[in-house]
């Protein structure tokens, strides 16, 4: 009347096979929701920093020249790109490629986003660097030296240099191997296949960049230590004062120093060894390059009590337009005050506001 269970097709192999699970698999599995967690964590921090900051340099700063807003903004879209594009396009890429296929057209555009974005922030750095050392030692001749013309020149240069000379990694067939690397979730090139290649990028980009900004920093830290020196001497600074020299020329080299050289080293040691790093070495030291984007917010920008002042005239004025109720209610925000203040900060920015030599004596001054 029932029929009988034939319970000698599951065999004990049948039987393993489905109730274990690959170790393996799940491990990779768990290793890359931890990276792109890490990743989206991280772009946000970027996106939300930086766009704070646009929104106060957008305006004029207390003591801020039009040139160096210009490369600060420069400096912000720079850094912004490693938010709105690096990372969403190399996410875009590890959630719908198939690991299994090889090197595709996407692959090489993103890759070419990836290097041209990083190159950018490099040289971005560097005119900065390049900007402060003439309005520090030559403030007489600044206005001749760095004129609008030229302001825009350079930033031009910044951002249109690195595409020209990265130009060869976007063509889907051509001398430049595109891969995904599963182990940082990024697109990029294949440097032990094309070790002339990698060499001439970190010399071209990297060095000429950090050899720029380690010399123009160590000058203007050198002389304001000098400064500070004299100052002393003749009982004219306050001993209390902090150094703001090395509370901000010290952490902008070290944090460049800390995020960049990793991953370039990395990038050499795969091209000349052949080999790849560990890992989780790779994911770091390729994803750390964007940590600056972030860190670049907090070292030119919240330190600075101008910006920090402007920042909550700023947000005074967006609780009043937005939710007055709540500005009301948290107590922070007078309009009559804000206005008043407003204006008279306005006023003196575009009556008063200093040109770029007095301004950078001035700072090499207060840098003691």
């Amino acid at each position: 009347m029932y029929s009988t269970l034939n319970f000698s097709t599951f065999d004990d192999s049948n039987l393993s096979a489905l109730t274990s699970v690959d170790p393996h698999r799940l491990q990779e599995q768990t290793h890359r929701s931890v990276k792109i967690s890490i990743i989206i964590v991280l772009g946000v921090m970027i996106t939300l920093g930086n766009i704070a900051v646009l929104l106060v340099i957008s305006s004029s700063v207390a003591g801020w020249s039009k040139n160096s807003r210009y490369f600060l903004l420069s400096l912000t879209a720079a850094d912004s790109a490693f938010g709105l594009l690096v990372m969403p396009l190399n996410l875009w890429v590890s959630l719908l490629k198939d690991y299994t296929e090889g090197p595709d057209a996407l692959c090489h555009v993103v890759a070419f986003c990836n290097a041209t974005v990083y190159s950018t922030c490099m040289y971005t750095l560097a005119t900065i660097s390049l900007e402060r050392y003439i309005a520090v030692f030559y403030p007489l001749q600044y206005s001749s030296l760095m004129t609008r013309k030229r302001t825009l020149l350079l930033i031009a240069f910044a951002w249109c240099f690195p595409p020209f000379l990265l130009l060869p990694i976007s063509f889907p067939v051509g001398i430049i191997e595109v891969h995904f690397s599963t182990a940082s979730l990024v697109c990029n090139p294949s440097y032990s296949t094309n070790v002339g290649y990698t060499l001439s990028l970190t010399c071209l980009i990297f060095f000429p960049c950090s050899i720029i900004m380690t010399h123009a920093n160590l000058r203007v830290w050198c002389a304001a230590k000098r400064q500070r020196l004299k100052l002393r001497k003749y009982n004219c600074a306050r001993r209390s004062r902090h150094n703001v020299a090395s509370r901000v020329l010290v952490p902008v080299m070290a944090a460049y120093y800390a995020c960049w050289t990793p991953c370039m080293a990395a990038m050499i040691y795969n091209a000349v060894s052949g080999s790849s790093v560990p890992e989780w070495l790779e994911f770091v030291v390729v994803w750390l390059p964007t940590s600056n984007g972030f860190l670049n917010c907090i070292f030119y920008f919240w330190i600075n009590r101008s910006f920090r002042r402007k920042f909550h005239l700023v947000l005074q004025r967006l609780l009043l337009t937005l939710c007055p109720k709540l500005a009301d209610t948290l107590g922070c925000c007078n309009p009559s005050k804000t206005d008043f203040v407003s204006g008279i900060t306005d006023n003196n920015n575009s009556v008063h506001e200093r040109s770029s030599s007095v301004s950078s004596t001035c700072t090499l001054l207060s840098l003691a």
